[in-house]
């Protein structure tokens, strides 16, 4: 279910998709359909994937047409096949065609994220991986980013900056060592707070381990290389496999025993998934 910091997130998207695309009105549409005509359509998938983004389409018509009928038949987190009917809404004709590229941009774009990472998930099937996504989001997106990967059934890592302690290289360097790193950050934050380290060679996984962080997270690293970390580190902090993570590599790489698998690929390579409206009287 769609919660309202994602829905209040898709609501200032739409007033700046507004300012865009419509400007002093859409000079195509009320110059040839009466204001006051009434018509029926449907979201049609015209492919194989799985649905994400129903709620801020809803939004997006209602904001034209606030008397919009609104009937969902394959609701977010549906597997959709081409000829699918996804949603009937029946509304202002003027307002179905005036919000349509503006719904299907969210929609298709949404949808495409929660399929990318239901393949992802199939491919992981039979193991106790976790696929995460990361903050490689389209700026101004993140909520409805992560939303999407959610209805994909994959899981969401930290939302920003603020919620996660995250200590990478350039942090590490500026700290002078993970040990040193640790030590000044626990100082400052809550206990209830997590901290992961990125590391990258063996000897940075058992500083790490040593330093009794959270999470470590094993960056660039070769499937056999992370094997290996997973034997050092021995159930003692969660694991997460992160950095050139494709579909095609990921169930290797479950198979090394890690907890998680971070996947930047799921928000900031979509593909959107070809949704298509049509008018059906």
């Amino acid at each position: 279910m769609m919660d309202e910091k994602v829905l209040k997130s898709a609501e200032v998207l739409f007033d700046l998709a507004y300012a865009e695309d419509i400007g002093d009105g859409d000079i195509t549409t009320n110059n040839l359909i009466d204001s006051n005509d009434r018509k029926t359509a449907h979201f049609v998938a015209k492919e194989e994937g799985v649905v994400a983004g129903l709620p801020v389409a809803e939004m997006v018509f209602k904001k034209f047409d606030p008397n919009l009928e609104w009937n969902v038949l394959l609701p977010d987190g549906s597997h959709v096949v081409p000829g699918d009917i996804i949603a009937e809404f029946k509304g202002n004709y003027r307002a179905l065609l005036t919000g349509e590229r503006k719904a299907l941009n969210f929609l298709q774009r949404l949808s495409g994220i929660a399929s990318y990472a239901n393949l992802c998930m199939k491919e992981i099937e039979g193991t106790k991986v976790e696929i995460l996504d990361t903050r490689k989001t389209l700026p101004g997106y993140r909520y409805l980013d992560k939303y999407a990967v959610r209805m994909g059934g994959a899981s969401n890592h930290r939302f920003g900056l603020y919620d996660m302690v995250m200590i990478k290289d350039n942090h590490i360097q500026v700290a002078g060592s993970i040990t040193k790193a640790v030590e000044a950050i626990r100082k400052k934050i809550p206990k209830s707070i997590k901290i992961e380290v990125e590391t990258t060679t063996i000897e940075q996984v058992k500083e790490a381990l040593e330093a009794d962080v959270d999470i470590i997270m094993l960056d660039n690293m070769r499937s056999s290389m992370m094997k290996k970390c997973v034997e050092i580190i021995d159930r003692r902090a969660k694991i997460e496999a992160s950095g050139n993570m494709t579909i095609k590599r990921i169930r290797k790489v479950a198979h090394t025993g890690v907890d998680y698998i971070s996947i930047g690929a799921l928000t900031h390579s979509v593909k959107a998934l070809d949704i298509s409206q049509r008018i059906i009287d």
